[in-house]
């Protein structure tokens, strides 16, 4: 399938399975990102629609999907098994190399949760073409032994003052050899949509990118 310049897809398609995804191209893109959840329910729950139109006036493309299916989405072994979680990761990055209007794109991507450890594990695997990754109050510790394998531009960003979660994203941190960059954005206990928590993680999420994904860079 080939994307229009401007517009949105509802699926896409990984090998023989569909994944939930809306895209959106801003007339002149310098990069595009990977808004990544686990499921639909999962997403719903998000503020990243309000963060995709953030990326978006800020020049780039973004991709909002699931990496789960319905069906696996219902059984929560596979909310914690990151090996499927990547792979799915990195067959949307081929499916992006086949469309048109993106191609041309460098690759970033955000994922919270188990999604922050499959976004490291996809950027560690040999070929990927991810150029930054941010993880926001995820759990990239889950990516264990290939955190040391990767080697793209990684802000960690923690909301909230959960020392577990501090001391966890703290110890990813000191274990990655890439660039990296490690914030607590505090005064909230989780995200909150449309907070002014949030808006501090869009502007760390949008100026990292803008940092590291550049066409002229390809």
């Amino acid at each position: 399938m080939t994307v229009p310049a401007e517009g949105h897809v509802s699926k896409v398609l990984v090998g023989t399975d569909y994944l939930p995804g809306i895209l959106r191209v801003p007339p002149i893109a310098q990069g595009l990102v990977f808004l990544i959840h686990r499921s639909e329910s999962e997403r719903a729950l998000s503020d990243d629609h309000g963060l995709a139109l953030f990326l978006q006036e800020k020049g780039f493309a973004t991709l909002l999907f699931d990496l789960l299916t319905e069906l696996e989405a219902s059984d929560d072994r596979h909310i914690f098994d990151i090996p499927l979680l990547a792979l799915r990761l990195r067959g949307v990055e081929n499916w992006a190399k086949e469309q048109t209007a993106i191609a041309h794109l460098p690759l970033g991507c955000l994922g919270g949760g188990t999604t922050a450890a499959a976004s490291l594990v996809a950027a560690a695997l040999n070929g990927s073409s991810l150029r930054a990754v941010v993880s926001r109050g995820g759990r990239p510790d889950l990516a264990k032994a290939y955190i040391r394998m990767v080697s793209v531009p990684t802000l960690l960003i923690v909301v909230g003052a959960d020392d577990g979660a501090i001391q966890c994203n703290q110890k990813v941190y000191d274990e990655l050899k890439c660039t990296k960059r490690f914030e607590v954005v505090s005064h909230a206990p989780e995200l909150v949509p449309g907070t002014e928590n949030t808006g501090k993680v869009d502007h760390l999420a949008g100026d990292w990118f803008s940092s590291y994904l550049r066409e002229k860079d390809q």
